[in-house]
């Protein structure tokens, strides 16, 4: 079954699941990278600091993958913010994946001691020279992600932030989303951790669902994308049966669980 899509502000369009890398390394990340893309997946998120970028440009080679028809995120990290330095470090992640662009750059922490405009002005250049379809942001409060905003010309696509059942950042999304800047969920399942709720386990029996199914519906129906990590078949397969059914306005209250971080 072919993922949805959410238009960025920028106009370019990203599928509303796409396969997280991180902690996937060397020849699990090929073998992982490669069952996902055969399975339908068009969506991959990196990192430079995943050190696992040349795995998955070897296995988009090895495959002859249509890079048209992938979405590939890959992100800044806090140690290269300065304009140089980011600049320095869009060409080894392009080296790595063997490919002439990213269709979403993100600054992958916010900075500490460099002020962001610095950072985007490199992202402007990057994105002028075609190196970049899209930018954003990465685990940005509510305060930050406006200064982003504010810093740059170019529309800030996203804020990539833990967000789950447990973690359920409501304020921060309603900012954003209010703002044009969608949000993506890393770690959707919680690292695992949401198996075992009592609710979840509920609503996903009434739907013959996992609760790790569910989990990312809940977030999949408040207009959000999710890069969930999956190293098996099954869960690999799981992920993508997630379209063809709905959660009730009920179900979705009762999923709501914590209340909405101060954030």
């Amino acid at each position: 079954m072919s993922t949805p899509d959410i238009t960025l502000a920028s106009g370019h369009a990203i599928p509303q699941l796409g396969l997280g890398t991180w902690m996937l390394r060397g020849q699990q990340c090929k073998d992982v990278v490669k069952e996902a893309l055969e399975l339908g997946y068009t969506h991959l998120d990196s990192a430079w600091m995943y050190e696992n970028q040349d795995a998955i440009g070897q296995v988009l080679k090895e495959v002859g993958a249509d890079r048209e028809s992938l979405f590939i995120t890959s992100k800044i990290w806090h140690s290269h913010l300065e304009y140089e330095a980011t600049l320095e470090q869009m060409e080894e992640i392009l080296r790595d994946l063997q490919t002439e662009y990213v269709d979403l750059l993100l600054i992958h922490h916010p900075g500490q001691g460099v002020p962001v405009e610095r950072t985007l002005a490199a992202f402007e250049k990057i994105y002028e020279a075609g190196q970049a379809k899209s930018i954003g942001i990465s685990n940005f409060s509510i305060e930050q992600t406006d200064r982003a905003r504010a810093a740059t010309g170019l529309p800030i696509c996203t804020n990539q932030v833990e967000y789950h059942l447990r973690h359920n950042r409501e304020k921060l999304r309603r900012h954003c989303h209010a703002h044009n800047v969608v949000l993506t969920a890393h770690r959707p399942l919680a690292q695992g951790d949401l198996a075992r709720d009592e609710v979840l386990k509920q609503v996903a029996a009434e739907h013959g669902k996992t609760p790790a199914q569910v989990a990312l519906k809940w977030l999949l129906q408040k207009d959000m994308i999710v890069i969930p990590k999956a190293s098996s078949t099954a869960h690999l397969r799981d992920n993508l049966d997630l379209f063809d059914w709905q959660l009730g306005a009920e179900e979705m209250a009762r999923l709501e669980g914590v209340e909405a971080d101060p954030d």
